[in-house]
């Protein structure tokens, strides 16, 4: 009952400060300024892609708050469409999953796997700027079965669509819950972390919680000569022909870990690596 991730919310200090980075890098556009009840937020709307972002700062006590007081600027919540979301209503409410209603969106009141989520009805956007869209938001777990079986549960989500995954190299096992493979990358990727790398570190720190997201781009090289340019911190994807995947450090995107990689180039590591693109031997890492 999910079809894509439709936008991610991040909590800042300074919204314009944060929307005029995302225009510069992504050529993201401003649709509106208004304020979350839900969230206790005054919020900022861009459109990038496909994909929205949602900048937020709290405007008394709530969520947002809570965040910034513990956590500071970084990636909160994430957003998914449906294409009924009556019937996502009614799926909530016969799993006994509380929600509120706010401009016609469900905010998820519990987040007990650390995501906090917002369900929107599924409205076609045509892209703007420079990504085609935000895919993946990536959700560290104790336990990525049971995380896993509650997700597909509470959105109705279809098993036979999801990905096993595995990296020794970054230190992570789960799944990817594809929603709508071979048209869309758009998923969750849950992970359970060992061995202290970086996500591991993370998930030590905090707990279940949102990592990391990840967007597509037709034009990685350019990407990186905007961050050059603004002398913003990014890294190269180990193993990656060139052009094809880097991930945006925090300190460049507010406290948010953003992978990038070329449009389609993800299915190497998403159970179809025929439609990646990738040179024959490409390791499936990422």
């Amino acid at each position: 009952m999910l079809t894509r991730l439709d936008r991610i919310q991040l909590v800042v200090r300074d919204r314009a400060e944060a929307a005029e980075r995302f225009a510069a890098l992504f050529g993201a556009r401003r649709l509106a300024e208004d304020a979350s009840a839900v969230l206790g937020a005054r919020r900022t709307t861009l459109q990038a892609g496909e994909s929205l972002i949602e900048l937020l700062t709290p405007s008394g006590p709530g969520p947002a708050r809570q965040f910034a007081d513990r956590w500071g600027e970084g990636l909160y919540g994430a957003g998914f469409a449906t294409p009924s979301i009556e019937a996502m209503a009614a799926r909530l409410d016969a799993n006994h999953v509380p929600y509120t209603i706010e401009h016609g969106a469900l905010y998820l009141r519990e987040a007990p796997y650390g995501m906090p989520a917002v369900i929107v009805q599924d409205v076609p956007r045509e892209p703007v700027g420079d990504i085609r869209s935000i895919y993946e938001v990536t959700n560290p777990v104790p336990d990525w079965r049971a995380a896993a079986d509650y997700y597909t549960r509470i959105f109705g989500l279809e098993l036979a669509h999801f990905c096993p995954i595995r990296s020794e190299l970054y230190g992570y096992e789960g799944v990817l819950t594809l929603f709508d493979p071979p048209h869309r990358l758009d998923r969750i990727e849950i992970t359970q972390t060992f061995g202290g790398r970086a996500m591991d570190r993370f998930f030590q720190k905090r707990g279940p919680s949102l990592y990391m997201c990840y967007l597509e781009t037709d034009d990685v090289p350019m990407l990186e000569a905007r961050l050059d340019a603004l002398g913003l911190q990014y890294s190269q994807a180990e193993g990656r022909p060139p052009g094809t995947n880097i991930f945006i450090h925090p300190k460049s995107l507010f406290g948010m870990l953003v992978g990038v990689s070329k449009t389609n180039f993800a299915w190497l590591w998403s159970g179809r690596p025929d439609l990646s693109g990738a040179p024959e031997g490409t390791p499936l890492i990422h």
